[in-house]
């Protein structure tokens, strides 16, 4: 009997997300949202630049039945790890729902790994108020990393975010740099300056004018001087170069050291702003072999059909990566049309073909216009118990993908003739999450989530 109403609610659900990504348009006329949904598995459409709209995309269980954000599992701690978790409870419930689950490998490079990453400099800083120290020695970083996942786990995270955000042991120990304790730190640093300059930071201006980054730096390589010292065939000990490994490696403890003296919230914005300056300089995306686009865009692109179809495919794969911010996006434009323009395709086929940044971004399998951008400075994802966790992005700001000029010169934020909004349209207008269209989505969306889990 049991069974029988499994099968039929598996039927139902998958009749529900049928009619969902039917040929269907779901509209209002006011603040909506606009979708032609037309299932192309093979060749999604790519739309001309629209007017943009705000949108909360929502990506959760079902409200059809209670939901938390835990999976009930008392985490199996080592019971060896010095570290006061309890310090940051708030922060690391706040870095599961950031790295929650499935969508964890979506959200890596924007929002979950520089999270997950600042929870732990947080931790250790932390915790270096009782220990006095700003390191972990190798036995401790395992026992402490294992139970770093082992409560967020319990809290709905994913159960492989080391191998998601490259991140082990020695990352939470003193690595290559010199200088690991506290009292050493603050008698070899101008703890003042550090303070003064990242104590609170510009997060507009920070990545451009790198006021902060510059203090953390010097402060590094004032550590690192500790041991770049070699003696000559004299037997005189001598400065030697610093490496940057070793600067890097310095730089981590100066940020633990500053961790230990902000407010864990402070610590976190600070932190998170210095990483977005790091995300937002590269693109994450891995570009595949261009041969097939130069192949249908060669002869000074003699059939624009064949060309659009062969860009198109080529974009359809990046679709399937992962979620991008939009500065991102503007630099995996510039990468990949600079991989054409090695081919020998000159012609600017972004405009030919329609493409757009949000192209270059995870889709919403089956749905135009749904290419879900991050604002350039990205903020973490919500929970509910009722609509589950979402997080913002716009999928309506249809910004054209410029075309590399032959000047060569990266993208960057600090340019001021490139606009990209730090975040889409009239977001902080947008009230609540359940009108007619939104609700429809999400319920297509959770949908979705039961049919693949049942």
């Amino acid at each position: 009997m049991r069974e029988k109403k499994a099968q039929k609610l598996k039927l139902s659900f998958l009749f529900l997300l049928i009619f969902c990504f039917s040929d269907t348009r779901c509209s209002s006329r006011q603040n909506s949202l606009l979708f032609d949904t037309k299932v192309d598995n093979m060749m999604p459409l790519i739309s001309p630049t629209g007017n943009p709209q705000p949108l909360y995309p929502l990506l959760a269980p079902s409200p059809l039945s209670p939901f938390t954000i835990t999976n009930n599992t008392a985490p199996k701690l080592s019971g060896r790890c010095t570290l006061d978790f309890d310090a940051i409870d708030a922060m690391m419930s706040m870095t599961a729902i950031d790295c929650f689950t499935v969508f964890a490998p979506y959200l890596a490079n924007v929002v979950c790994c520089p999270q997950f990453e600042a929870t732990l400099v947080i931790l250790i800083g932390q915790s270096s108020k009782k220990t006095k120290t700003l390191s972990l020695n190798s036995t401790l970083a395992k026992h402490c990393l294992s139970d770093y996942d082992q409560i967020l786990m319990g809290q709905g995270a994913n159960n492989s975010l080391q191998q998601i955000c490259a991140i082990g042991p020695s990352n939470l120990t003193e690595a290559s740099c010199p200088v690991k304790d506290v009292d050493g730190f603050e008698k070899m640093v101008n703890t003042s300056k550090i303070l003064a300059n990242c104590g609170k930071i510009d997060l507009v201006n920070e990545c451009c004018k790198e006021t902060c980054q510059n203090a953390l730096t010097e402060a590094a390589k004032d550590l690192a001087s500790v041991s770049s010292y070699d003696f000559d065939a004299m037997g005189i000990r001598r400065p030697s170069g610093i490496s940057n490994r070793v600067i890097n490696d310095c730089k981590n403890i100066a940020l633990r050291w500053l961790a230990s003296k902000l407010e864990p919230v402070r610590a976190k914005e600070v932190l998170r702003g210095l990483a977005t300056c790091n995300l937002n300089k590269v693109c994450p995306l891995v570009l595949p072999n261009v041969g097939p686009v130069a192949r249908g865009c060669g002869d000074e692109i003699s059939n624009q059909t064949s060309c659009c179809t062969a860009m198109e495919g080529y974009v359809s794969h990046l679709q399937k990566q992962s979620f991008l911010t939009n500065l991102q996006a503007l630099n995996c434009a510039a990468s990949l049309g600079k991989k054409l323009q090695k081919e020998n395709i000159t012609k600017d086929v972004y405009k030919l073909c329609h493409i757009s940044l949000q192209d270059f971004s995870l889709q919403a399998n089956g749905m135009q216009e749904s290419g879900c951008l991050l604002p350039s400075l990205p903020s973490d994802a919500t929970f509910d118990r009722y609509s589950g966790v979402s997080f913002l992005c716009d999928l309506n700001d249809h910004i054209p993908a410029p075309w590399p000029s032959l000047s060569h010169l990266p993208p960057s934020s600090c340019n001021k003739t490139i606009k990209i909004p730090a975040l889409p349209a009239a977001a902080s207008g947008q009230k609540g999450l359940y009108n007619d269209d939104v609700t429809f989505l999400l319920l297509c969306v959770m949908t979705f989530v039961l049919v693949t889990i049942l």
